[in-house]
C-alpha cells in the first residue's frame, strides 16, 4: 500500500512572507527607510549555526548603506572562550554539564564598551550583526532575528559548515561540536532568544542556505498563538545508523537508495521544526519557539508549573527491521543525571513495538544471580577485543507487534534486530550510557563511545526476571470501554512520570484534555480524524505512524476512524507524578 505519511506537515498562518535575498533585503530596507532620526540602529540578531559568510555579504550588498559592526569583534578571544566553557564541556567525549552561562559571559567587557561608545557617536544607519547584537546595540530601532533549528545546525557540523559559539572550529569532530552546542551554545542562545522574542520586528528562516524566508514578528507571534490551540505535527527528520533498518523507507516514503534509516525524531521540540504557510511562503521555525512563547497554553497549568518552558515528552522511531541490535545501554537515575550533568529529570522511556518480524526480541533487565563485578569486568574486557556474551547476564524477551516494554532509569536494555520501535520517553534524549555495541563500528568507521564507567553506577542490579516480567512487559489493564472502543493503560512504570493509554476503536472515541498536553501516535489504522468537542479548532487528519500533539488549550477532542479498526497511543504527564 502506498505511504500516506506526511513528511512536511504545515500549519496555515495569516500574514505576508518574503523569500530570497532580494525580497528579504528589500523588506528590511523598507522598514529602515521608515525610521526617523539622525541615527538608525538595526540589530541583526543571529542564532548559532547561521552561516555568516553567506548572510553578511548579502546584507552588506543589498541593505541601505550604513556602518556594519560584528558582535564577534566584541567577544572574548577564542582562547578565553575555550577556558570559559571548559567546566561545562569537560573532557568527556559524549557528556558535559548543562551550562549556567549566559550570552553576556562570552563578551569582553572592555571591547563591548568601546563598541557601544563608538555606536553612540555614529550618525546615519548602523547595523550590528551577530549573536548578541541586542547586547551590543542596547538602544536599537529595529530587530531582525535570523533563526534556525538545532537539527540543521547538526547537519552543518557534519559538513564542516558551522562553528561553535565564539569559535572558528569548523574542522572539529562533529560529535564534539554537537556536545558543546547541546550543553552550552544552544542553552546560552535560547536564554537570550527568550529575552528578545517578544520584541523582534522581523524573523528570518535561515534553515536552507541561499533560500532565506522572512515574516513579520507580529505574524510569527500570531502563528505560534494559533498553533498552541489546535492539534499539530512537528516536521520529522530521519537519520541512518549502524543498526538501522528498512521499515521507515516504505511506511514513511523515504529515499530507497539510502542504506538504512535508524532514527526518526518526530516529536522532539528542542530539535524538530514547525512549518507555517504564510501566503505562498513555507516558513520553518524551531519548534522550541512554540514552547518558549506559549508554554502555558501548550503544556497546561500543572505541567508548565513543573517543567517551565520545557516540553517533557518525546516520541521517536527506532528501526531495526532488517538491521541490527541497538547498543546494550542504561539511562541514569534522576539523582545521577542531576548531580553529574545538571538535568532536572532523567531519560525514563519505553518501547512500543509498532511492528516486528518473527523472532524479534528486546534485551531487558538482568538474569537471576549474576555477579555485578563479573558483568562489568567482562564488559570492560570486551572493549579490549573479543566479544561480550549479553545473554549470560541480560534477559532476552520475545516481542511482537503492539507489545509495550517499560524501561525505567537504571534498566539495562536494548531493542533487538527486526523490530520497529515507537520510543515514548522523557525528553532528556542524549543521556544513554552504552555498555556494549556488539563489536561494530559507527558510520564513520570508528568505534562508538562506550560509557561503562557511568553505566555501572546507575544499573538497577535488583531487576531480575521476575520483576522484569511483572513490572516491565505488557503491564496492560483495561480502564474504560464503550460502544466501539476500549481504553487500556499500558504504563509507564511507577518510577516514571509519563502515563500512556492505548485506545482501540472502530468509530469515534472521546478524549478529555484534563488541562494537560497530550502526545499521540496512530499505531494502527490508515487514517483518523481529530475534532474538537467544542468547535475550538478545525478537523485534523492523522495518518498511520504519525505523531501529533494536542495542546492543553485545545480542550477536549474526539478521534474517529476513517476506515476499519484503529489504535492510538497517548502519553501525558501524570498529575501525581
Amino acid at each position: 500500500m502506498k505511504s500516506n505519511y506526511d513528511k512536511f506537515p504545515f500549519i496555515k498562518a495569516t500574514g505576508e512572507g518574503w523569500q530570497g535575498w532580494k525580497a528579504v533585503c528589500e523588506a528590511i530596507g523598507s522598514r529602515v527607510g521608515l525610521l526617523t532620526g539622525k541615527k538608525k540602529v538595526i540589530a541583526l540578531e543571529v542564532y548559532p549555526g547561521v552561516q555568516d559568510e553567506e548572510v553578511l555579504p548579502q546584507l552588506r550588498a543589498q541593505l541601505p548603506a550604513g556602518t556594519f559592526y560584528s558582535t564577534r569583534e566584541a567577544m572574548l578571544s577564542e582562547e578565553k572562550v575555550l577556558q570559559l566553557v571548559y567546566p561545562d564541556v569537560t573532557d568527556d567525549e559524549v557528556f558535559g554539564y548543562i551550562t549556567r552561562l549566559v550570552l553576556s559571559d562570552f563578551f569582553d567587557v572592555v571591547r563591548l564598551r568601546e563598541m557601544q561608545k563608538e555606536i553612540e557617536q555614529q550618525e546615519g544607519v548602523v547595523y550590528v550583526y551577530g549573536t548578541g547584537a541586542t547586547l551590543v546595540a542596547e538602544a536599537f530601532d529595529l530587530l531582525v532575528y535570523f533563526d534556525m533549528p538545532r537539527w540543521e545546525a547538526q547537519l552543518r557540523f557534519r559538513k564542516n559548515e558551522a562553528a561553535n559559539l565564539g569559535l572558528t572550529n569548523k574542522g572539529l569532530k562533529a560529535s564534539l561540536q554537537y556536545k558543546q552546542a547541546f550543553f552550552v551554545d544552544w542553552r546560552v542562545a535560547d536564554k537570550h532568544k527568550k529575552t528578545v522574542m517578544g520584541i523582534w520586528n522581523l524573523v528570518v528562516d535561515s534553515t536552507k542556505a541561499g533560500e532565506p524566508k522572512m515574516v513579520r514578528g507580529e505574524d510569527m507571534h500570531a502563528a505560534l498563538f494559533h498553533a498552541a490551540r489546535r492539534p499539530f505535527r512537528l516536521v520529522p527528520f530521519f537519520d541512518p545508523g549502524p543498526w538501522g533498518g528498512q521499515w521507515m523507507k516504505e511506511v514513511c516514503g523515504l529515499d530507497g537508495s539510502q542504506p538504512n534509516y535508524a532514527w526518526c525524531f518526530d516529536c522532539v521540540p528542542e530539535e524538530n521544526s514547525l512549518l507555517f504557510l504564510f501566503g505562498d511562503v513555507l516558513f520553518e521555525t524551531p519548534a522550541i519557539n512554540l514552547v518558549f512563547a506559549q508554554s502555558r497554553a501548550l503544556l497546561g497549568q500543572a505541567v508548565q508549573a513543573r517543567f517551565g518552558d520545557e516540553f517533557p515528552i518525546r516520541f521517536d522511531f527506532l528501526d531495526t527491521m532488517g538491521g541490527g541490535n541497538l547498543s546494550l545501554q542504561v539511562h541514569p537515575t534522576t539523582e545521577y543525571i542531576r548531580e553529574k550533568f545538571g538535568m532536572d529529570y532523567t531519560q525514563d522511556e519505553s518501547y512500543y513495538i509498532l511492528d516486528a518480524s518473527e523472532g524479534a526480541c528486546v534485551y531487558l533487565g538482568l538474569k537471576t544471580g549474576i555477579s555485578p563485578s563479573a558483568m562489568i569486568r567482562e564488559l570492560e574486557e570486551a572493549q579490549e577485543g573479543g566479544g561480550f556474551d549479553a545473554e549470560k547476564f541480560v534477559g532476552k524477551w520475545p516481542v511482537k507487534k503492539h507489545d509495550h516494554v517499560l524501561i525505567p532509569a537504571g534498566t539495562v536494555h536494548c531493542s533487538g534486530k527486526d523490530s520497529m520501535v515507537l520510543e515514548i520517553s522523557a525528553t532528556p534524549y542524549i543521556f544513554t550510557f552504552k555498555l556494549w555495541d556488539w563489536g561494530r563500528m559507527g558510520l564513520d568507521g570508528k568505534p562508538r563511545p562506550i560509557n561503562i564507567g557511568h553505566g555501572q553506577k546507575v544499573i538497577d542490579w535488583t531487576l531480575g526476571p521476575e520483576r522484569t516480567r511483572k513490572e516491565l512487559i505488557n503491564a496492560v489493564e483495561v480502564v474504560a470501554e464503550g460502544h466501539g472502543w476500549i481504553e487500556e493503560r499500558t504504563g509507564l512504570h511507577e518510577r516514571e512520570f509519563i502515563e500512556t493509554r492505548r485506545h482501540w476503536f472502530t468509530g469515534k472515541v472521546e478524549h478529555k484534555a484534563n488541562g494537560s498536553v497530550h502526545v499521540l501516535n496512530l499505531v494502527e489504522g490508515r487514517s483518523v480524524l481529530v475534532e474538537s468537542l467544542s468547535g475550538a479548532f478545525e478537523p485534523f487528519v492523522v495518518h498511520y505512524a504519525e505523531t501529533f500533539v494536542v495542546p492543553a488549550e485545545a480542550g477536549d477532542y474526539s478521534i474517529t476512524s476513517q476506515g476499519g479498526r484503529c489504535a492510538t497511543m497517548k502519553a501525558f504527564v501524570r498529575k501525581n507524578a
